[in-house]
């Protein structure tokens, strides 16, 4: 069938790119930008119509991926365009394509992970976004839901872990793994934010040299999150697309375990050879764990990247960098 991709230029985007082709399916890309892959793409907003239609004209499938994550407030509108609004639109232009399948890609943030009720987070979690990011995601579930119900197409809804590409780990200049596990980018991030009195936190934990930061909250409990591998996330996928038990579904996509940072910022350390500086950060910080059972029951997911795993991919790259 002939799937599009929004988003494809983007990390997940590109891995569902590729895994699709391999499956047998054709491919359309649709994102902001063009991915420089040799793709039928569509190059414009999602809140474009004009655009979308294009995109959607003769699609069997949709996987929307593409999406605008900020937490800067000054972005707040451009968020909401896109991740709202570019649904909306994109939905529409779906329904009058007679698209069969719409698969969105929500987040864990319409929950919220950060803020949970109870532990595992399961989809009967109730749904209080505390975030723009996951209010915008929580809306659109609203726009997909709508689309379900009134027999547009089948819909399926995965919400997200927080997703990496193993190589990422470790390095210092990745958007998320830069703030989340090196000092100086961490302090560049609260500075970003606004966030002074954490970047002054940071800044006095400093040994004047490349550091990893264990991160804990202010009862001096480490920061504890799912960290999932890209390739795992698009199996997830995969199985949204083709797999009939999954129409109508809402499913949490994201790795079996969360990953502990007191284990993971050692095991790090060990191979960068930086020290680790802990710094007690105000607030409850982060720590949750997602249930994946329903998609693995339902479904038949196994993600196969354990952050062990990921590490000794991000290792070689580490040692790669370092050679070169």
């Amino acid at each position: 069938m002939l799937v599009l991709v929004t988003g494809s230029s983007g990390r997940v985007g590109r891995a569902a790119v590729a895994a699709l082709r391999a499956a047998g399916h054709r491919v359309r890309g649709f994102d902001l930008r063009a991915s420089g892959a040799d793709l039928d793409e569509v190059v414009g907003s999602f809140d474009d119509a004009e655009a979308c239609t294009r995109a959607v004209a003769g699609t069997d499938a949709v996987l929307h991926l593409g999406a605008f994550m900020s937490w800067v407030a000054a972005e707040r509108t451009a968020m909401f365009r896109t991740n709202v609004e570019g649904t909306r639109v994109l939905l529409d232009a779906a329904a009058q394509a007679g698209v069969r399948r719409f698969v969105f890609a929500s987040s864990g943030e319409v929950y919220p992970e950060n803020a949970p009720l109870f532990l595992p987070v399961t989809e009967e979690h109730p749904l209080r976004a505390n975030s723009p990011y996951g209010l915008t995601k929580l809306l659109g579930e609203d726009l997909v839901s709508f689309h379900q119900r009134i027999g547009s197409f089948e819909t399926v809804i995965l919400r997200f872990s927080h997703t990496q590409d193993a190589s990422e780990l470790l390095d210092p200049d990745s958007f998320f793994s830069g703030p989340r596990f090196f000092l100086q980018p961490r302090i560049r991030q609260q500075e970003r934010m606004g966030n002074t009195a954490v970047a002054e936190l940071l800044r006095a934990a400093d040994p004047g040299r490349p550091a990893h930061v264990l991160a804990r909250n202010a009862a001096g409990k480490p920061f504890r999150m799912h960290i999932t591998d890209t390739r795992d996330m698009v199996q997830g996928l995969l199985l949204a697309l083709e797999s009939d038990r999954a129409a109508g579904g809402i499913f949490n996509l994201g790795a079996t375990e969360p990953v502990d940072f007191a284990q993971a910022l050692p095991a790090m350390a060990e191979i960068t050879g930086l020290p680790v500086v802990t710094v007690d950060l105000p607030g409850a910080g982060v720590d949750y764990q997602t249930s994946n059972a329903k998609i693995r029951e339902t479904l038949g997911f196994e993600p196969e990247w354990t952050i062990d795993r990921m590490l000794q991919e991000a290792a070689r790259t580490w040692r790669t960098r370092a050679q070169a």
